[in-house]
């Protein structure tokens, strides 16, 4: 899977790009790397992550230094069926929305929509 700039990331988690920059200096979990310009760049492990935190910090209302608390706690234990089979999860889904994002890409520039086309 190639990584993704902030933008995408911003898009795929549905999160501004200010909040995963605070979440980056914030917590030492979260450690993109970054292209010869210093431009972040996110990998399939790094997006995991990302969407743990959200759900820790939003669904289940942690804070930032109690949600990487947890995510340490749960890195450290042995790996179960069930988070094993999770991540897997995880890692098809940004697959997933890439491929999706990159065939609608390919579909707009094969056929673009012409302004003022009438209406079928």
């Amino acid at each position: 899977m190639p990584k993704l700039s902030i933008g995408e990331a911003e898009e795929l988690l549905r999160l501004p790009a200010s909040t995963i920059r605070h979440w980056e200096r914030v917590l030492a979990v979260v450690s993109p790397d970054k292209d010869v310009f210093g431009r972040r760049r996110y990998g399939e492990a790094e997006l995991r992550l990302l969407f743990r935190i959200r759900h820790l910090s939003q669904r289940e209302g942690l804070g930032l230094k109690e949600a990487q608390e947890r995510i340490l706690a749960e890195i450290s234990k042995p790996l179960t069926e069930e988070r094993a089979l999770l991540a897997e999860l995880r890692g098809d889904f940004v697959g997933l929305w890439t491929a999706s994002r990159d065939a609608s890409r390919t579909l707009e520039s094969v056929a673009p929509r012409k302004r003022g086309a009438e209406k079928d």
